[in-house]
């Protein structure tokens, strides 16, 4: 039988934190801001297990009743969640028709963490919480506004199964049919984000300088991501939790599904910070291979050319190129994705090479 990670189950005997998503400890809709209290305060370089909960199956027109839509598509009692199912019978005061749907667990508190740091999200082991997820389109906010048709919102159950010795996500290829569709799982966290500085707490669905809601699929296991601190302690955040995502996100939600995840916050000080990636307007991440500035705008265009223009500063500060030598490299050598292209401010991010820069290291 598949683990279900229910709250503070099968936890790993070396967490020093953890932290549950607990009704006291989540946001629903909205995203913390700098006047709101921390539900846990940590020092730089230590690591928290964080369990998040996926909107999808608790949200409205899902009938806010997780164990009765779950079981609809054979899911038993017993695997589904307790604390979505908290979530879902609580009275939390979420707007439907203002908030967001997503659900993020924190604020955390970074002791040291100033304005005009960087705050270094590295993803750890992250472990599926649940054997199964949902892929939705709602209100004509996917790609195509002529979906869903019919003018009701669609959502599509998927499965994790194993095959073959591999475990991968299934999806049937119509309503009613077997699910005899594989592909390919890598969970990440859609949210990542610190508390914008004020007393409005921002919608959950725009990304922007202060992260959030920026479903970059990179961000799997061992990457980073490096946010703009925006006020004392950062007020750190996770939510959005996927099990896989294309570039682009079309439909509007990726496969939906909720996880637990190992994360270690550290402070890069600010004159570290501009010497390491310039100055950079919004997240950049990093993996193994990659550097990973972004560009946000309402119009694809211009989060394009927000993106170049970050991985012109990134070349200028980090290996010394000149503006021109730059912009040449990133037209030879990188590739820039559409992160997203549903969360009203569009995301791109770029793929720059670390290796192609060894000699200059």
């Amino acid at each position: 039988m598949t683990l279900i990670l229910q709250p503070g189950e099968a936890l790993p005997d070396h967490t020093a934190h953890y932290l549950s998503a607990e009704l006291e400890h989540i946001f629903w809709g909205r995203l913390p801001c700098g006047t709101d209290s921390p539900v846990l305060s940590i020092d730089p370089g230590e690591s928290v297990v964080i369990d998040t909960i996926s909107h999808e199956g608790i949200l409205e027109d899902q009938g806010r009743d997780p164990r009765r839509y779950f079981a609809s598509h054979g899911v038993e009692p017993e695997q589904v969640l307790e604390d979505a199912v908290a979530l879902a019978a609580s009275d939390h005061p979420r707007d439907p028709s203002a908030d967001g749907p997503h659900v993020t667990t924190g604020p955390l508190y970074i002791d040291g963490a100033r304005p005009g740091d960087l705050l270094k999200v590295t993803i750890g082991e992250l472990q599926r919480r649940v054997p199964y997820g949902v892929i939705s389109n709602r209100h004509g906010k996917g790609a195509l506004p002529e979906f869903p048709r019919g003018g009701h919102n669609v959502s599509i159950f998927a499965a994790v199964e194993e095959h073959d010795g591999a475990v991968a996500g299934s999806l049937a290829p119509h309503a009613g049919g077997e699910p005899s569709i594989r592909f390919d799982l890598a969970p990440f966290f859609g949210t990542i984000g610190v508390a914008v500085a004020g007393d409005s707490r921002p919608h959950s669905v725009p990304p922007g300088a202060h992260g959030g809601n920026i479903d970059i699929k990179l961000l799997t296991e061992g990457a980073a991501l490096y946010l703009p601190v925006q006020v004392p302690g950062a007020l750190a955040y996770v939510g959005d939790p996927h099990f896989a995502q294309g570039d682009g996100e079309v439909a509007l939600t990726a496969m939906e599904a909720s996880l637990r995840g190992r994360l270690q916050f550290d402070v890069v000080a600010g004159e570290d910070a501009v010497r390491l990636f310039g100055e950079q307007v919004g997240p950049i991440a990093e993996t193994a291979e990659h550097l990973v500035p972004t560009g946000m705008d309402e119009d694809l265009d211009l989060a394009v050319q927000n993106c170049v223009r970050n991985a012109i500063a990134l070349l200028q500060a980090r290996w010394g190129l000149d503006p021109e030598h730059a912009y040449a490299y990133l037209s030879a050598a990188t590739d820039f994705h559409i992160s997203q292209v549903v969360d009203i401010v569009k995301g791109v991010h770029a793929a720059v090479r670390k290796a192609d820069f060894r000699s200059l290291t």
